[in-house]
């Protein structure tokens, strides 16, 4: 079974590049592989400095997306990079691992390949999970992006660490 590379893994390499941002072309790949983008997607297309350029414009592009005051203005800045980075689906079996989509053409540079990803991940996890399922956390001086991912869909901390610390933060409110 080939599983969805514009799944949860696209939408969280995303978040992964605002955390810790790549400052080389090897930090890039490395991103991308710890947040489940295969390695021949990547290494074997060698990550470039332009590459790396290009995924900076993506992830303020989709920062935009994070930050937007309303769900109209999210989709829209949604569409715009929908428009700007993928192109018709289709299906393909390119490496006989199986029939799957496609949102790119075949061969496209590392900085298109996870713009593509990001936007693509983005916009379906909006439209399955919810279109407010993207923010920045709730805690005071946090500035880190979440996406939901929960099943309840009311996460609004970027981690468990600020989750709990801000409910001693308002323990402390109530009781002093």
């Amino acid at each position: 079974m080939h599983l969805n590379p514009y799944g949860a893994d696209a939408i969280l390499l995303a978040v992964n590049l605002v955390t810790r941002p790549a400052s080389t072309p090897d930090e890039l790949a490395d991103r991308c592989e710890e947040s489940g983008v295969e390695s021949r997607l990547v290494r074997d297309r060698k990550v470039t400095r332009a590459d790396l350029a290009a995924v900076r414009i993506a992830v303020d592009e989709w920062l935009q997306v994070v930050d937007a005051k309303d769900e109209q203005t999210r989709v829209d800045l949604m569409n715009a990079m929908l428009a700007k980075y993928t192109e018709h689906p289709r299906l393909t079996n390119h490496a006989g691992d199986g029939w799957h989509m496609h949102y790119r053409p075949d061969n496209v540079p590392v900085g298109r390949l996870v713009a593509t990803l990001i936007s693509t991940g983005t916009a379906l996890h909006l439209a399955g999970r919810g279109i407010t399922r993207l923010g920045r956390c709730a805690t005071d001086g946090c500035d880190n992006v979440y996406a939901d991912l929960s099943r309840t869909g009311v996460q609004r901390y970027c981690s468990p660490a600020c989750a709990n610390r801000d409910a001693v933060r308002r323990h402390r409110a109530r009781t002093h």
